[in-house]
């Protein structure tokens, strides 16, 4: 019998982390950025947390095109954005983490199959936010040493799921763009994709 793999170091959390990060011009920057948290275990409780950026390359962003964190558990949607967040590839170093509106969120409602199709829709005050993923490829499960995790201090076990297409829609208006392709643990998927069981153990 194989030998049972236990990771050292330390828990910090546990839970759900799918995100959906589009371009309009594959060659340029991102325009839009949607983080979403669905946190089981942490030094600050259980909790969920959408960062949503629609200017992520300004500190302050316009009224139409806000850069928001929608959470019902602000300790803990700070912690992640200080310490996870603000080290994933497509937002490190980005104006619009800076200038963050944190806002109450009132509901969080998921759908889909995770098979075909899979949404999250999140409800904070008169803001609306879905994030769709569909063209949904075979989950795959994985497992980055601490060198190759975004933080560079993490082991990162989680189960990923690609998708051909993702959405982003606020308050009805879907946001222009679409995610481009990208390679993770030998897998070509995408930068929208499903992140479950994702456990992040410092070391």
């Amino acid at each position: 019998m194989a030998e049972t793999l236990v990771f050292p170091g330390t828990v910090e959390w546990s839970g759900e982390n799918p995100g959906i990060s589009l371009k309009e011009d594959p060659s340029g920057p991102f325009t839009t950025l949607a983080s979403f948290f669905r946190v089981v275990l942490s030094p600050h409780g259980r909790g969920h947390a959408l960062v949503l950026m629609l200017s992520p390359h300004v500190a302050e962003a316009p009224a139409d095109a806000p850069n928001v964190c929608l959470t019902d558990n602000e300790p803990l949607a700070r912690w992640l954005i200080a310490d996870y967040v603000s080290h994933f590839g497509a937002w490190r170093g980005l104006p619009g983490l800076a200038g963050l509106q944190y806002r109450r969120l009132d509901s969080v409602r998921t759908s889909g199959d995770a098979i075909t199709t899979y949404s999250e829709t999140v409800r904070a005050g008169e803001m609306n936010v879905s994030l769709t993923w569909s063209g949904l490829g075979r989950p795959f499960c994985f497992a980055l040493p601490p060198e190759n995790s975004a933080t560079g201090k993490h082991h990162m076990p989680s189960l990923f799921v690609g998708c051909e297409t993702a959405s982003v829609t606020v308050n009805g208006r879907i946001r222009s763009g679409a995610p481009i392709p990208r390679d993770i643990a030998g897998q070509r998927i995408s930068t929208a994709m499903l992140a479950f069981s994702e456990t992040w153990i410092r070391v």
